[in-house]
């Protein structure tokens, strides 16, 4: 069953226009920024509005209040995070599992990292927060997204295409948010993005080995 986002938290309106995506786009980086300096416990839309140059009228019209604010900031950040899961994912049809481990842990972990103070703030503004619904959502694209990957691979076949996929992902989300949670060192991460995509593919080529051997008994 589909989750519904909490009414409350909903956006007031959505841009349809250039201009309106460009005036949205403002609010959510300068929200980051006030997130970033001022830490979540003293944000206020007023701030952000001062910050990204609009006037707190404009943002009322998006956002009836800061909860609000940043639930639309995190599932826009969902949104980019499954388009790049889902364009790398697409890339590698057809292609061998091994590239596919290569792309799909990459790409996630490159999102990740690459702005980890943005990361790493996001987090903490979810703490008192419903984000099941954001959460369903994204999990649903990738899920497909790697499914069908994986159901296109070139060198294995998986009895249990949805299973196989969600203990991929599972793993590689889990091991991620890990790594970024206690802060490794540059050369540990680098380390364990490296022995992530070992284990991938390992569970990958037992699984599809698993799914050959039961087709021929």
């Amino acid at each position: 069953m589909t989750i519904q986002p909490p009414a409350h938290l909903n956006a007031r309106k959505r841009p349809r226009q250039s201009r309106s995506m460009a005036t949205l786009d403002a609010i959510f980086e300068a929200t980051i920024q006030v997130l970033l300096s001022e830490g979540p416990q003293r944000l206020t839309t007023t701030r952000v509005a001062e910050r990204g140059g609009v006037s707190v009228g404009t943002m009322y019209q998006y956002f009836p209040h800061k909860q609000a604010l940043i639930y639309a900031l995190n599932e826009r950040y969902l949104q980019i995070l499954a388009e790049r899961v889902e364009a790398a994912c697409r890339a590698e049809h057809d292609a061998p599992i091994g590239r596919m481990v290569e792309a799909l842990v990459t790409t996630y972990w490159t999102a990740k990292t690459e702005r980890p103070e943005v990361t790493r703030v996001l987090y903490q503004t979810v703490v008192e927060m419903d984000n099941r619904a954001l959460i369903e959502a994204f999990g649903a694209r990738a899920d497909a997204a790697a499914a069908a990957m994986l159901a296109s691979a070139s060198d294995a076949a998986f009895v249990d295409l949805r299973i196989v996929t969600l203990t991929l992902l599972t793993s590689v989300f889990g091991t991620v948010r890990n790594a970024f949670e206690r802060d490794l060192p540059a050369v540990d991460a680098e380390a364990v993005l490296e022995q992530l995509k070992l284990m991938c593919r390992a569970y990958l080529e037992s699984a599809g080995t698993a799914a050959r051997d039961r087709a021929v008994n």
